[in-house]
């Protein structure tokens, strides 16, 4: 077992690739605490990870539920070791057609929330601590329609990795990105603002373009941060892992 005795928290831990690492990691021997906002996927979830995890309700917008959930963690279980920073929604638009509810709303998310999960932390941390920040494909690199604030916020997070391990690397802590690509998990099939057509044929255009011709799996995402989250990737400081069917490396 490669994560025997540490605690987890995973933001975003009630559904998808968070729940599929929540499941990895308990059976990697740690104790897992999902943190999500829907009240019944979260205890789906819980219900389904049994012994040895901990739920706590809240939003990653919101830094008293944070704090509530670090203390919760503290209290319930001890310091942390692993912090896997994955809440996120998926919503997109065309420029002209943004509004800054939804602009606010994603940059809020994925840019805020993703750095105020790391603030906030930090008195938590054990030594030695690992924080995995999750991404997307091409954020960094290609320009997709549709996708202009999703990406940039998620580009965001990539650039979080670099300057927060400069700043906490002395206190022993490693940040470092997963990037998923196109993966089957149920944000596929929710409201991401586009009409249904539109999104499947989106989905169907992306698909031939992966080299391996097919999505990821959340499980394949999992065993992914479990490289990150263990002491197997101790010389990785503000790296990324790219785990996108070979999308935006080979043509």
């Amino acid at each position: 077992m490669k994560l025997l005795g540490k605690v987890a928290v995973i933001t975003g831990g009630n559904s998808g690739i968070g729940l599929a690492i929540a499941h990895e990691f308990k059976v990697q021997g740690a104790t897992v605490v999902i943190f999500g906002r829907n009240k019944n996927t979260l205890d789906d979830a819980f219900n389904s990870l049994g012994v040895g995890a901990l739920k706590v309700s809240g939003d990653v917008t919101n830094l008293a539920d944070l704090d509530r959930l670090y203390e919760e963690t503290n209290n319930e279980i001890g310091k942390i070791d692993i912090l896997v920073a994955n809440a996120g929604i998926a919503k997109f638009s065309k420029v002209e057609d943004f509004t800054e509810a939804l602009f606010d709303e994603l940059c809020d998310i994925h840019f805020k929330g993703a750095f105020f999960t790391v603030q906030k932390a930090i008195p938590y941390f054990n030594d030695g601590a690992s924080v995995i920040l999750v991404s997307a494909a091409g954020a960094t690199t290609i320009g997709v329609p549709l996708t202009s604030v999703y990406n940039a916020a998620k580009a965001a997070v990539r650039s979080l990795a670099r300057t927060l391990s400069a700043e906490l690397l002395d206190k022993g802590i490693r940040v470092n990105v997963l990037t998923p690509g196109l993966t089957e998990t149920p944000i596929l099939s929710r409201d991401i603002g586009l009409s249904s057509e539109v999104r499947d044929k989106i989905a169907a255009d992306i698909l031939t373009r992966i080299p391996v011709k097919r999505l990821g799996s959340a499980e394949e995402m999992a065993k992914a941060a479990l490289f990150l989250a263990s002491s197997d990737s101790s010389y990785c400081v503000g790296s990324e892992i790219v785990a996108d069917g070979g999308l935006t490396e080979i043509l």
